[in-house]
């Protein structure tokens, strides 16, 4: 299996994360943090998203 095998599926991780970041909830002295971590969470799912979905539209072009 090469890098290029396990990259989609590495992309996929880092979007889950993602979503991860938006459900947790800071409590305590890690409150004010939390507008930083719902912005990295949505940045993550937005560009993991978007490389998922250019790798995929790139992989059907070189197989025309």
């Amino acid at each position: 299996m090469s890098v290029l095998d396990r990259s989609p599926f590495l992309y996929f991780l880092c979007i889950l994360a993602g979503f991860a970041l938006l459900r947790v909830e800071l409590t305590g002295f890690l409150a004010p943090l939390s507008p930083l971590v719902l912005l990295i969470g949505v940045i993550a799912v937005l560009l993991f998203s978007l490389v998922l979905i250019i790798q995929g539209v790139l992989c059907l072009v070189k197989r025309r």
